[in-house]
C-alpha cells in the first residue's frame, strides 16, 4: 500500500523545501491533544498546558478533532490556492491570510475530513451545495460525538462564523505560547531546509527524498514518487509543484497532502525521539500473532486516529460488519483496542501506549 505522487514534467526549480509555522502550529496542537503519540514531547507537553489560560484550554477542545484524529489540511492553505505553486509564509499570520483565500468549499471540505473517511474525487457533489452528502457528513459526525455534531452543523450553517472562530483561536495561540516554540524551533527546520535543498540542487530529486525518509522512492522512469503508507492514494504535480514541508514536533507522523486539486505536499518530521522499552516476549508475541493479518493492520491504522465504530469500519474497508467484528474481537483479546458505547453507538480505538510497547518501527508505520 502506498500513496503515489505523480511529477511527470515537473521542473526542478517548482519542488520547494521549505517550513511553514502553521503546519508545525497544527501538530503543536495535535502534540498537546495526543501526547501518547509523542512521549519526546511529554515535558513541553506538560509545560505548555500548565501555563494555559483555562478558557483558551476549553477552547482547544471544542475542535480538537481537526488535529487530534487527524492533522486537517487546513493547516497548509497555500496547497489550496489556484495554480499550485503558492509557498508557505515566513510569519503566522501571512499565512492566516492564505487560509482566508480559500473558498468555503474548499475550507469546509478540509474542516469535515474528520468525519469523511474517504476523500472526494474532483466531480464529487459538494458538500455545501447538495443535501445528500450535507445529510451524510451529519449522520457520521453525530456517530463520532457531541461536540463533533455540534461543530460540524454550525461549520454548514455559518461557515464564515467558523472561519472567524479558527483564526481567532489560532492567533491566540500564538500570543499565549505558539510564537515562544516556533523562535525555537525554526531554526532548526531552517537549517534542515537548507541542507535539503543543497541535495536537491546538486544531487537531485532522488537524493533529497532519501534524505528525508526511507518512506519515500523515486521511480524516475516512470515520473513517480511512491510513499511507503497503510493507505492508497494517488495525487499528480501536473501544471503546479511539490512542497516538503519539515516539521519538528511531528514525530514519528509523515503525512502526505494528496487532496484532489491540491498542490501535493510531504510533511516530514526532523528528528526521531526514542520511545519506550518493547514489551515483554509474551506480551509482544499474543499482541503481534494479533496483528499478523493485513485487514486487522489496516483496522489498526484508522483506529489509532480516531474511535470507530464497527459499520463505519465496515464501508471504509468494503466488508461485512461481521467479519469486522470477528477481527475487532481478536485486537481486543489480545489487549490492543479499548471499546466505549456512546448513545447506541459503540466505538473502538487503538490502545496507543500499549502498541508503543511493540516497538518504534511498529507504530511509526501506523501513524505516519
Amino acid at each position: 500500500m502506498s500513496v503515489s505522487i505523480d511529477i511527470a514534467g515537473l521542473r526542478p526549480e517548482r519542488v520547494a523545501i521549505t517550513p511553514s509555522p502553521l503546519a508545525e502550529l497544527g501538530m503543536a496542537l495535535h502534540a498537546l491533544s495526543e501526547p501518547g503519540h509523542h512521549p519526546g514531547l511529554r515535558g513541553w507537553a506538560a509545560g505548555v498546558t500548565a501555563g494555559l489560560d483555562p478558557h483558551l484550554a476549553d477552547r482547544m477542545c471544542d475542535a480538537d478533532f481537526l488535529w487530534r484524529t487527524t492533522f486537517s489540511d487546513l493547516f497548509m492553505p497555500y496547497a489550496g490556492i489556484p495554480g499550485r505553486s503558492t509557498l508557505p509564509r515566513a510569519t503566522l499570520a501571512e499565512e492566516l491570510d492564505l487560509l482566508d483565500k480559500l473558498t468555503d468549499e474548499q475550507f469546509v471540505d478540509a474542516a469535515t475530513e474528520f468525519v469523511c473517511v474517504l476523500s472526494r474525487g474532483p466531480h464529487e457533489p459538494l458538500v455545501l451545495s447538495d443535501a445528500r452528502v450535507r445529510r451524510r457528513v451529519l449522520d457520521v459526525a453525530a456517530s463520532r460525538g457531541p461536540r463533533q455534531a455540534r461543530f460540524t452543523r454550525r461549520l454548514l450553517d455559518d461557515t464564515p462564523a467558523v472561519r472567524a472562530w479558527l483564526r481567532r483561536f489560532l492567533e491566540d495561540c500564538e500570543e499565549a505560547f505558539f510564537a515562544e516554540t516556533w523562535s525555537r524551533l525554526s531554526q532548526q527546520l531552517t537549517a534542515d531546509t537548507r541542507h535539503k535543498t543543497e541535495l536537491l540542487r546538486h544531487r537531485g530529486l532522488a537524493e533529497a527524498l532519501g534524505a528525508v525518509s526511507p518512506a519515500l522512492s523515486v521511480d524516475e522512469a516512470a515520473g513517480r514518487i511512491e510513499v511507503d503508507k497503510l493507505i492508497e492514494g494517488r495525487t499528480v504535480t501536473a501544471g503546479g509543484g511539490l512542497l516538503l514541508v519539515p516539521t519538528s514536533l511531528g514525530w514519528p507522523h509523515f503525512s502526505v497532502l494528496h487532496r484532489s486539486g491540491w498542490q501535493p505536499v510531504l510533511h516530514y518530521p526532523v528528528g526521531s525521539p526514542d520511545l519506550a522499552s518493547p514489551p515483554s516476549v509474551e506480551q509482544l508475541t499474543l499482541r503481534m500473532t494479533a496483528l499478523s493479518h493485513p485487514l486487522r493492520m489496516r483496522l489498526c491504522r484508522h483506529l489509532a486516529r480516531s474511535a470507530y465504530t464497527t459499520t463505519e469500519l465496515a464501508r471504509i474497508h468494503d466488508v461485512t460488519a461481521p467479519e469486522i467484528s470477528r477481527h475487532l474481537a481478536v485486537l481486543k483479546k489480545a489487549g490492543l483496542i479499548l471499546t466505549r458505547r456512546r448513545g447506541r453507538y459503540v466505538l473502538h480505538q487503538l490502545d496507543v501506549a500499549r502498541v508503543a510497547r511493540l516497538g518504534g518501527d511498529f507504530l511509526e508505520g501506523l501513524l505516519r
